[in-house]
């Protein structure tokens, strides 16, 4: 029986595009910046080489170093600049900076759906590949969940999706997988990361496809839990 959610943070709590609109117009209206078009781009340089280093990265799996520091070497090997500077230029533009809009990007009806989950009896988690607290206190959700994970954690050092954050959020809680709904809204990733941890899995607003659900609205998240609560019920 489903006993807990494990949510994705970053495109499924809330929505990455206006929130990259967003960011991208502070980028280039900052006044320090606009004097200096080439700081401007400088910044974006960093940007897009820790994203795209990432991404690559899923490919590692567990990796033998801690992708905590690998991250920024890799990412300041590729764009040739200095890893401080890298460093600070993203927890400024990708940790800090976007707290203040996440509440006006956030999925309507998420705090709603913590809520229902909660009256329910079934736990409720965040696991990312990104810093999790500081993102669910600016939209909204400080102490809503009772785990909260990052794969840069010594426990997990992978990304999704390798499974072995799945399985640690299984070991924090004392469930199995199947008793844990995981809610993304990256097929590639996120139900690819649930299927090899033998995780149900749930994706917002993503193309309809093989071995998950899809939804439209938060809400019809209840009524996922409660199907499949039911369909074991009647199974057992």
């Amino acid at each position: 029986m489903i006993r807990a959610v494990l949510f994705d943070l970053d495109g499924t709590l809330y929505r990455q595009a206006p929130l990259r609109a967003l960011m991208a117009a502070e980028l280039a209206t900052v006044p320090c910046l606009q004097p200096r078009p080439w700081r401007a781009a400088r910044v974006w340089r960093m940007l897009q080489a820790f994203r795209h280093v990432r991404e690559d990265l899923r490919a590692v799996g567990h990796a033998a170093e801690p992708l905590v520091q690998l991250q920024y070497s890799a990412a300041a090997e590729r764009a040739g600049l200095p890893q401080r500077e890298l460093e600070a230029v993203v927890a400024e533009w990708i940790f800090r900076r976007p707290l203040k809009y996440l509440r006006h990007v956030a999925r309507p009806g998420t705090v709603a759906l913590f809520d229902a989950l909660s009256e329910q009896g079934v736990r409720v988690g965040v696991f990312s590949d990104y810093p999790v607290d500081q993102k669910l206190q600016a939209l909204g959700l400080a102490g809503a969940a009772s785990l909260t994970l990052e794969a840069t954690c010594d426990e997990v050092n992978a990304f999704k999706p390798h499974p072995r954050g799945f399985l640690h959020a299984c070991r924090q809680w004392g469930l199995t997988p199947a008793q844990v709904l995981y809610v993304g809204d990256r097929p590639e990733v996120d139900a690819a990361g649930a299927a090899a941890a033998g995780m149900p899995c749930a994706i917002v607003g993503g193309p309809p496809g093989a071995g998950y659900a899809t939804v439209t609205a938060m809400a019809d998240l209840v009524g996922i839990v409660r199907q499949l609560r039911s369909q074991e019920r009647n199974a057992s």
